[in-house]
């Protein structure tokens, strides 16, 4: 007899549906074949399949058991198929009702004693069936709060395999209680601003930065407070919308990185140790994974040290920085993964940390420029801010401390606002087009030559201009100007010179 059930199969954070066709003969020896492109944890779910059925009450099919995973040319991988094979081997072997499994998704994975173990990925699978309009997604009871926050579907959690006897009974499961997600204006709790003693440049830049989303990079001896104020950037940030959070949400969920209980959804900071590879820094492996600059999505990128990365996984890069994406191509199929992030970046001037303008540098020259040239012109063109720092005095490390977390992100949040009317919920200066960067970079006559001049004594590319444009529209919002004056752009050219001196 033949039963189908319907699963997910995940590939990077978005879900596909997949068909599990299983076919229980009547005649021939005990085998079960898996078929349809299953990777090794796919193949394995055999054993697991079978020891759960024999341990939940249900009878294992004597004779020969085919499941096909269509289509066939989709990389099926994890263990998230074990409880559809295992319903569409109880429906073929007349265990189950076959309606049972109408209009139902199934995702879970199987131990051996028959029980149902949490699977990354419940929220966008969710998703995925709402749009599918199914009756209902069964999951594994961790995974039921992820996938109830997604509104208007029924959402079914099993504790074990036996339950599937319920479905569509009056013994049914009842549906789990969501996630309480928060999505207030607090500010996240952790480091706060004040503890920057002196350093007024770097507070401006920071400041400048998180109300844009501008990328920034910071270089300085050791001691000068690179990584505290990088450390202290969330503090200052704007809550994310509503749009924002689910998909921060759905990068987490395909993570298996959400919690339970309640969730304060607060943008991601991510800190990857300099020994990371390129895969693990934009997303990789077989089947793709995501990576750090995807795990940042909306969030905060910061790499320490940055001197001490592969040139190789700084060059990969360039692309997320440009595009808000990477698209992660393997033999068995591509990918696409969101990674609109803030690129934040400490460095020291030379690997003895001293930099030769102090007289104590220690470096051999060769040394110190191929330190130097981890940072490729291209990558540092994407770069918006450049601040160089030294270390703070002993006045400035005795005296009091500078303004709060708190004051600081007022004055972010409105200039984010005057940013999202200008160009729409969730965007800022950042996110802008060359269209939309013309029609909002209104400058002043004077601004305009002073730009000119900026852009003949920097020798700018066309993106570098751009980017200038950009910060000097941040600083302009920050000010609460409609236009740009030649005091923002002034000081725009300024916050991308400054890293070069």
């Amino acid at each position: 007899m033949l039963a189908t059930a319907r699963t997910f199969s995940l590939l990077g954070i978005e879900v596909r549906e997949v068909h599990v066709e299983v076919d229980v003969c009547s005649y021939g020896l005990q085998t079960f074949s898996l078929v349809g492109l299953p990777d090794a944890a796919v193949r394995e779910s055999r054993e697991r399949v079978r020891a759960a059925i024999a341990n939940s009450g249900f009878d294992y099919p004597k004779h020969r058991v085919t499941a096909n995973l269509a289509p066939a040319d989709l990389p099926k991988a994890g263990p998230s198929f074990d409880l559809a094979i295992a319903a569409g081997l109880l429906a073929a072997s007349k265990q189950l009702r076959p309606e049972q499994l109408d209009g139902v998704m199934l995702a879970g994975e199987l131990a051996l004693d028959g029980s149902i173990r949490r699977v990354p990925g419940a929220f966008a699978m969710a998703e995925q069936a709402r749009e599918l309009r199914v009756r209902a997604i069964v999951v594994p009871v961790p995974n039921g709060p992820e996938a109830a926050l997604v509104q208007g579907l029924r959402v079914v959690p099993l504790e074990r395999l036996e339950q599937l006897k319920r479905l569509g009974t009056d013994e049914e499961p009842a549906a789990p209680q969501p996630i309480q997600l928060s999505l207030n204006g607090a500010a996240p709790p952790g480091p706060d601003l004040s503890d920057l003693r002196g350093q007024p440049y770097l507070r401006d830049a920071l400041e400048i930065a998180a109300a844009g989303g501008h990328s920034l990079l910071i270089i300085g001896p050791p001691g000068a407070g690179k990584s505290l104020a990088a450390r202290r950037l969330p503090s200052i940030l704007p809550p994310l919308t509503r749009s924002d959070a689910m998909e921060v949400l759905r990068v987490a969920s395909a993570c298996g990185l959400l919690g339970r209980g309640q969730l304060a959804v607060r943008r991601p900071f991510r800190a990857p140790h300099h020994t990371i590879s390129t895969a693990g820094l934009v997303g990789g492996s077989s089947p793709p994974r995501p990576g750090e600059v995807t795990l940042a999505h909306r969030g905060v990128l910061f790499l320490d040290e940055l001197g001490e990365f592969t040139r190789e996984a700084l060059e990969a890069l360039r692309q997320p920085l440009e595009e808000g994406r990477v698209a992660i191509t393997r033999a068995r199929g591509a990918v696409e993964l969101p990674c609109r992030f803030m690129l934040v970046a400490a460095s020291n001037p030379c690997p003895c940390g001293r930099g030769e303008e102090s007289g104590e540098c220690e470096c051999q020259p060769t040394s110190a420029r191929r330190y130097r040239a981890k940072l490729s012109g291209a990558l540092a063109d994407r770069i918006d801010i450049s601040v160089a720092v030294d270390r703070p005095s002993a006045t400035e490390m005795g005296g009091r401390h500078g303004v709060d977390s708190a004051t600081v992100r007022k004055r972010v949040v409105a200039a984010r606002e005057r940013q999202e009317r200008r160009l729409g919920p969730g965007r800022c200066n950042a996110d802008m087009d060359l269209v939309e960067l013309r029609g909002a970079g209104q400058l002043s006559r004077e601004a305009r030559r002073t730009l000119a001049r900026g852009h003949a004594q920097l020798g700018l590319s066309g993106r570098g201009y751009d980017r200038v444009l950009r910060v000097s529209r941040t600083i302009a919002d920050l000010a609460g100007a409609e236009r740009i004056e030649v005091e923002h752009v002034a000081r725009a050219i300024s916050l991308r010179r400054r890293g070069q001196e």
